[in-house]
């Protein structure tokens, strides 16, 4: 009997993780195996600087899933994110003549032309719209509606064409198929996030160790989205000004920072120890990590946008490996002003799991469990002989692109980031439509023109003349008759 589980990767700044994971009758998700491997050398702030070192740490990852789950892996969901992500507004604007019945063909159609919007150097990975203006009237669902003028207002979410054109190769030369490439903020989202936050508007904000992404909900609907180039590591680095290793500082952080800490209760002839024989004035160490910790946190706050401050009833999200410092919550409410703040250590999905990794629940995970729990498709291939007979016939399995086609058509979900075969298929597909275009329009400007040759023609004063004469002719003629 053929295994059934799911693979996701998150390529993160500090690690990159691989889980198996099968879906339950009853919704929840059991955890089958985790592999973690350190991707500090070759990918900063969620970009890849080194294509054959993450190519090869891909390669072990499936390789020891493999292992662990004695069952070769077929295709694999990743996530997409790192600081080249960020949103920007579009608007598409339609007129159409007076009391015309919005259509769902009309409003692909907008979704098209923003889709088919180029930006220097940038990718668009996903668009989220967020509403129609129908003449006056904002709607979520335009169709039906009789207007003159439709307005699709989207979210454009971008990507650096490089980051893209990186990521793809790294998959190829590890010889991976990718399921499915998702954003994995918005995966995050809908992992940590409830229906009321999202409706009543929320910021989630994931605390990770190069950096921190801000997402931006309202009435449902992604409103914003930004990747800041500052994390846990920014902190780690500051207290290693203070004359110590890198290393020797991140311990310090674990075991000493605190976000906030009442001036009262700092100690000045308090001093903390680095090793042995050496140590840092408290005040010292506390301003350090409380000047980086107010500087991201700012930074944070800007990204809120402006309509929306005084707005997010549903309160702000922390989640990531920097949401577990102490007092967290407190340097947020201090700076912000906003009462309501939560930390969402662990993901709302129902997990089974032994791993140490997974029941820790400080937030590390959240992204990737966010990630398996997207996953639909099964990524098991053949068990593994344990003899290893290289010479076993190998299973025919149906390509990624043709299984995503086959459950959902050609459209493209939210979230959900096309392969590179898939734009090239999606941008000869508007090739195709365009040239059809054209070639109406074409025959239409001639069909016109040479009706309004014929009509120049009828309308001549020659024209006019010989049709006198004829009629003159045949006049005389029934005369004589």
């Amino acid at each position: 009997m053929q295994k059934e589980f799911i693979v996701a990767i998150e390529l993160g700044s500090s690690k990159m993780t691989g889980i198996a994971g099968k879906k339950n009758l009853d919704g929840s998700i059991q955890v089958l195996a985790v592999v973690r491997e350190d991707s500090s050398s070759f990918i900063r702030k969620g970009y890849v600087y080194n294509i054959d070192k993450t190519a090869q740490c891909l390669a072990t990852i499936v390789s020891k899933l493999e292992k662990q789950l004695k069952t070769s892996i077929t295709q694999v969901y990743v996530g997409v994110g790192g600081q080249s992500i960020r949103s920007i507004r579009n608007v598409i604007t339609k007129e159409l003549p007076a009391d015309t019945v919005v259509t769902q063909d009309m409003v692909i159609e907008l979704m098209d032309a923003n889709r088919n919007m180029k930006y220097p150097d940038q990718e668009i990975l996903d668009a989220a719209v967020q509403e129609y203006k129908v003449d006056s009237q904002l709607q979520l669902d335009p169709v039906g509606i009789q207007c003159s003028h439709i307005e699709g207002n989207f979210l454009n979410i971008l990507q650096r064409k490089a980051f893209y054109k990186n990521l793809n190769m790294c998959f190829e030369a590890a010889n991976i198929n990718v399921a499915e490439m998702y954003l994995a903020p918005l995966a995050l989202a809908d992992s940590v996030l409830t229906e009321t936050e999202k409706r009543s508007g929320c910021a989630l904000v994931d605390l990770g160790a190069d950096t921190t992404t801000v997402s931006v909900y309202s009435k449902n609907v992604l409103r914003h989205l930004a990747v800041i180039p500052l994390g846990g590591n920014n902190i780690t680095k500051d207290i290693a000004s203070l004359q110590m290793e890198e290393h020797d500082a991140e311990k310090m952080k674990l075991k000493y920072a605190s976000a906030y800490t009442d001036n009262n209760e700092i100690d000045n002839n308090m001093k903390y120890s680095i090793d042995l024989d050496r140590q840092v004035e408290c005040r010292k160490f506390v301003e350090i990590v409380e000047g980086r910790l107010e500087e991201i946190i700012a930074n944070v706050w800007c990204q809120v946008p402006e309509e929306l401050c005084d707005k997010l009833l549903g309160g702000i999200i922390l989640t990531g490996g920097g949401s577990n410092m102490k007092e967290i919550e407190k340097a947020f409410s201090n700076y912000t002003h906003i009462d309501k703040i939560r930390t969402a250590k662990f993901v709302t999905q129902t997990i089974v799991s032994n791993s140490p990794e997974i029941t820790a629940k400080d937030g590390r995970m959240n992204t990737v469990l966010g990630l398996l729990a997207k996953g639909d498709l099964n990524c098991a291939g053949q068990e593994i002989d344990p003899n290893g007979d290289l010479f076993k016939q190998q299973q025919v399995v149906e390509t990624p692109v043709d299984q995503r086609r086959a459950r959902q058509g050609f459209e493209t979900p939210a979230g959900v980031v096309r392969t590179a075969e898939e734009k090239r298929k999606a941008e000869e597909e508007a090739q195709r439509k365009r040239e059809e275009e054209e070639r109406i329009a074409r025959e239409k400007a001639e069909e016109e023109a040479r009706l309004e040759a014929e009509e120049r023609r009828q309308n001549s004063f020659w024209n006019k003349a010989l049709k006198g004469l004829k009629k003159f002719g045949e006049t005389i003629v029934k005369e004589e008759d």
